[in-house]
């Protein structure tokens, strides 16, 4: 029951046609009101906002929208639980993507300075982060994202000049360079069987490091939930939403989930363990994600495990096994420990040799120019 619940329910929110329904009654609403309005959220010292407040000028040059600037507050514990390496994380990141984008990285800062009123209308309109942009009930994060907001104003015939090049265009995975080249490399996979990002990520990190040569190793971890780390309703909803749109551009499926939270993932883990020392744990990884994410697969339930574990080339044998050893929980926690020592506690998150690690799959890209830089 709770899994035909689940199935149902997430359907629904992930549904294109009701996004399209909602979509067109925005845009009738925006017929009347006569202006389309961008909100953007900044934060005065997050270099995530930092970097989409140097974007702000050209978006307006390029589309015909009014841009409304807030300035809102660093997000609360719950939304951002490891806040102090969040900070440190961005400050790295930022610089990468500063200049994979030509961008300022430390840049300065130039909004209004009050920011209970933003603080307002961000809990409003739902969200807790900054950096952030919302057009007509739908919210874009920072850099990453503007490609998504930039293609619903063309859709909306919102762009000045239809032949105006993507602002920000999204960067992705290409496997361009010499096969083989990195051989010897290691490839680290830090990944969790309820992030569906980790499904986003799976196959795209398999094939870069069998592209590139790399050994792949996957450094499994409880869910941050589990862990016990919130993870509040809107991050929940945003991330889901989110997923779905960064799965239909890299052309996944997803949308029909049964949440692994809890048994699960236990069981789940407990299977990718010992598959891969029999070779298999990239083949059940991928089988699983793909299982509860966008199958609505139980992986409760015997036969819903069972059939993960067989599609993957793991019989039932190894799976009866796997679940009565749990030396797969020593394993999770020494991983877990392995990613806090290296700044981070979120997955997907990668490292290439002793390389510094990148946390997420929107930075892929970081890590297959990595791989070509192997020697």
């Amino acid at each position: 029951m709770r899994a035909t619940l689940s199935r149902t329910i997430s359907s629904i929110i992930t549904s294109r046609t009701l996004r399209s329904l909602r979509r067109g009654w925005n845009g009738i609403d925006r017929a009347l009101g006569g202006q389309a309005v961008v909100h953007y959220f900044h934060q005065a010292d997050d270099p995530y906002s930092q970097l989409a407040a140097q974007l702000l000028p050209a978006l307006g040059e390029t589309y015909k929208i009014t841009i409304q600037s807030h300035l809102v507050s660093p997000p609360d514990k719950a939304a951002a639980p490891e806040y102090e390496r969040l900070i440190k994380l961005a400050d790295r990141d930022a610089a990468l993507l500063a200049r994979a984008y030509g961008l300022k990285h430390p840049a300065p800062d130039a909004l209004p300075k009050d920011a209970d009123s933003g603080d307002a209308l961000r809990k409003k309109l739902g969200h807790y982060l900054s950096g952030m942009f919302h057009f007509e009930g739908e919210w874009y994060w920072g850099v990453d994202r503007l490609h998504f907001l930039e293609e619903r104003l063309r859709e909306a015939h919102l762009v000045k000049n239809k032949d105006a090049a993507l602002i920000a265009p999204a960067k992705e995975v290409t496997l361009s360079g010499a096969p083989g080249s990195a051989k010897g490399a290691t490839l680290d996979y830090y990944l969790s069987f309820r992030s569906p990002y980790t499904y986003l990520a799976a196959e795209r990190v398999r094939k870069l490091a069998e592209h590139y040569g790399a050994t792949l190793r996957l450094r499994f971890v409880l869910p941050m939930v589990m862990r016990g780390l919130p993870v509040p309703g809107p991050k929940r909803m945003y991330i889901v939403l989110d997923t779905k749109r960064e799965a239909e551009r890299l052309r996944l499926p997803f949308g029909k989930v049964v949440d692994p939270v809890g048994k699960p993932t236990e069981r789940g883990l407990a299977v990718l363990h010992h598959a891969i020392q029999v070779g298999k744990g990239s083949a059940f990884a991928e089988s699983f994600l793909k299982g509860v994410f966008a199958e609505g697969i139980d992986a409760g339930s015997d036969a819903g495990l069972n059939k993960l574990a067989e599609r993957a080339g793991v019989d039932r044998a190894l799976v009866a096994k796997a679940l009565a050893d749990e030396s797969w929980r020593k394993v999770a926690e020494a991983n877990r420990e392995e990613l806090f020592g290296l700044g981070l506690w979120g997955v997907p998150s990668f490292r290439v040799n002793n390389n510094r690690a990148h946390w997420g799959q929107d930075r892929l890209w970081a890590i297959e120019q990595e791989l070509q830089q192997v020697k």
